[in-house]
This record gives C-alpha cells, structure tokens and sequence, in this order.
C-alpha cells in the first residue's frame, strides 16, 4: 500500500525549487534499438516486502513479453534522489522513474528532467481519452506538456465505523455536508477535558483532512488561464473554508479539538484514531481498508464518497484523486527500451490489474477499472466508483511543485485558529505569495 501524506510530499516539492530549471533545454533524441540486447535502470519509491514483490512481479511480465530487455530495479529511492540524478546523468542514472508525488509533475516537466512522451504515445498510437480517466490525464501533465503517465491511483472517500452509527439510530452514511455536520455531532462525545469520541476530527493538521482534499468536493479552480492564483476569485475556497471552520466550531472549538488531536496515534500505525474508534468518521484513501483490517478493528467499518455541499446534491459520488506517476529519464540514452517498460506498466490492462490486485491501490486505466480480475470487495468497490466519476478532480500542477497548496494550507492553519478573522483579505494574500513563489520559481 502506498503510504504517502498529502502535506508530507507537497512540502517535498519544495526541495525542487532550487533546481526547477537545471534540466536540459530539449530531450535527447531517442535513437536507441528497442528490439536489441539492453538493460535499462528503474528507480521506484515502494520500500514494503509485499510491494517490492508486486513490483518484482510486474517486471518478470514485462521481461517475458520483452526477452531482449533486461531491468535493473531499484527501489526506495525519494523524490530528492531523483532531482540529484536526473540533474547529474551518468551511467548511474536511472532511464525509469516513479513518484508518488504528483505534485511535482510540473516541476518534472517544466525544468526537462523527464523526457516529453508525446512522440512515444503517437508512435504507439496510444488515445489517452480511451486509456485514463481524465483527472489522472491532469496530474500527470503540465501546461500541455505530457512527462508523465499515471501508474495506478489513489481515491479519497469517507470511511465510517458502522457500529457507533448503529448505537448513535443513524441508518446510512451523510450524502451532503449539512448531513455530514449533523451526523458528526450527533457522534460526538464529549467531556469537560475532551472527548470520548469525536464524530469528525475537522481540523487541518488532522491527518488526511487537509484543505486540497475537502476543496474538491467544491470543484475549484486553483489558476486562471494565464496561471495566476485564483483563491479569492473562487468562492469555492472561501465556501470551503467557511464550512470547516464552522465545523470546527460546533464540535467544540479548535483548542479543545487540537488537544485531543494530540492523544492520536501514528497516522500509518495501529494506533490511527479512526482504528481505536477515537473519531468515528475520517476522510481517507483506499489503503486504509487493508491497514485498518491488519491492525485488527473490532468493528464493522462503512465506506462511501465523501459529501458533497448542499447546493451540489447532484454530484454526490465525487472525491480527490491522487497517484502514482512514471516517466522516462531526459537523460537517458536508451528512451526506446524505457518507453517499452512505461508502455507495458501504464496500458497493459493485466499490469495494471496485477499490480492493484497485489498493493491494494486503485487500477489507472478505463479498461483495468472494470477488469473482471480485480480482486475486490463492496468497499473497495466504492473508490472504484470514485475514481471514475466525471467530476471526481485533482491539484493542477505547477512550475514549483506543491508549494501553491502549502501556501494554501498555512492560511487555512490561521483561519481555522482565529489567528486570520478576514477570510476574503486573507484569501487576496494568499494569492499574492503563490503567485510571487511562482514568478520566482520561472
């Protein structure tokens, strides 16, 4: 299972800044024999046994169909050992690379470091309309520059413990947030010095209940056309922010809610709040279903889209999208053979349901989404559906990675505290820093 957390790997992104642009100017040409003895070098970010297994796996398949190209794997490697390699070239360098951050797809693209695949899908005769759902197609490109493709997927959804929803007389999960909040109240518990069980935990540092993942429920547009920030201009930011502030409010106000967030344990542990059933519902991606079920949960745990605003009923079913991206190194010498292994992994239906069937993540193709060989069960099933909802969405990318959406959550951090009471100044100026760190980054 990939264990990423949103605000972790954005603050990764930032690392890249200071080398945004040290790729070359324009990619090699790929002059190399795909169809002669090779051996090509691909670098993942998987560290688990079981993962590295899946991957293993993946490349004995890809070996068999491709007898004459050998893969050199290496796993484990960080989005800071990719910057510093593909920088550097060498005969050490990797030609394939992953990353679980897609927030650094514009970074990757705009500073040349991975190669344009453009030539490589139209020599394919690869559609990607009929290959990926379309969030996966943005994140994995930028300002029209495709460097990317997804290598599965990553769905967020609400889960919720059905056992305190039995005891609470709540027959089924919210659809809308005025649902939402009256059904974490309703599960609320809470005493003089805290809670003994929280419906919800609202606030920003509360593990996966970041600002990104809440917005899209909203549907924003994080840049106009010309690539300016758009958070005042957008009231879907404003509207977002006031929902979980209120929310935050109603169930008990952000110090109390901040002093109980402190009894939680490690978010990746047996010990996550929503597994000792310290908060009854938590906005989560699809791994939590095997992490929660190892870690032994003694109740019975529901699954379903994450709410949708009021005046939004209609599109229930939505969520945020994320993923893993693979793409090939500008760097190296042997594009062709590279090409051949990103093809298989990213478009080879069985790759890609093997793959979801071995890490548990969600499969990054149209026809591997309804593979009759995916091994799943009705709540997997739900981030299935999510995944491929026409207005489920995604972060667009930008030249200094996932810096816009820290930006973004620092002042979500104020609002929520009290620290910031004028939502629409503070909006403004936030607009004002991401597009400074922009022009800055170019």
């Amino acid at each position: 299972m990939r264990r990423v957390h949103r605000a972790v790997t954005a603050a990764a992104a930032v690392a890249l800044l200071a080398t945004a642009c040290t790729g070359t100017s324009t990619a090699p040409k790929a002059s190399d024999d795909a169809t002669k003895d090779t051996t090509i070098t691909f670098w993942h970010g998987w560290s688990a046994p079981s993962e590295a297994a899946a991957i293993a796996a993946n490349v004995k398949a890809f070996e068999t169909a491709h007898p004459n190209i050998k893969v050199k794997v290496v796993g484990n490697i960080n989005d800071d050992k990719i910057k510093q390699a593909l920088r550097a070239g060498g005969p050490n360098s990797p030609d394939v690379v992953s990353s679980f951050t897609t927030d650094n797809v514009g970074t990757f693209c705009a500073s040349n470091v991975f190669a344009d695949l453009k030539p490589f899908l139209e020599k394919s005769a690869v559609d990607l309309d009929k290959t990926f759902p379309k969030a996966l197609q943005d994140y994995t490109q930028f300002q029209g520059k495709r460097c990317t493709l997804p290598l599965l997927n990553d769905a967020y959804g609400l889960y919720y413990n059905k056992t305190a929803f039995k005891a609470a007389g709540i027959t089924e999960p919210p659809k809308t947030l005025s649902e939402f909040d009256a059904v974490a109240k309703k599960l609320t518990k809470a005493t003089p010095a805290g809670y003994t069980q929280l419906g919800f935990m609202p606030n920003f540092h509360g593990y996966e209940s970041t600002s990104t993942h809440f917005a899209a429920q909203w549907n924003p547009t994080y840049f106009t056309p010309e690539g300016k920030s758009n958070l005042a201009a957008d009231p879907a930011f404003g509207k977002m922010l006031t929902w979980q502030s209120n929310l935050v409010k109603e169930l008990g106000g952000f110090a109390k809610l901040e002093k109980y967030r402190a009894t939680f344990g490690d978010e990746w542990g047996a010990k996550n709040p929503f597994h000792t059933g310290q908060v009854a519902m938590s906005i989560d991606g699809e791994w939590r279903l095997g992490m929660a079920k190892e870690a032994g949960v003694k109740f019975d745990i529901g699954v379903a889209p994450f709410p949708v605003p009021d005046d939004q009923a209609d599109s229930y079913g939505k969520g945020y999208l994320s993923g893993t991206i693979i793409g090939i190194a500008n760097t190296s010498e042997k594009q062709n053979a590279a090409w051949e292994l990103v093809k298989f992994m990213t478009t080879d239906t069985k790759a890609v349901v093997d793959f979801s069937n071995a890490i548990h993540n969600v499969p990054s193709t149209l026809e591997a989404l309804k593979s009759p060989d995916l091994k799943i069960d009705e709540s997997f099933k739900v981030f299935l559906e999510i995944a491929q909802h026409p207005k489920s969405s995604t972060t667009p990318a930008s030249p200094n990675g996932g810096a816009y959406q820290l930006t973004l959550q620092d002042f979500g951090y104020a609002f929520e505290a009290g620290k910031q009471t004028d939502l629409a100044a503070g909006l403004t100026k936030t607009d004002t820093q991401i597009d400074k760190d922009i022009a800055q980054a170019k």
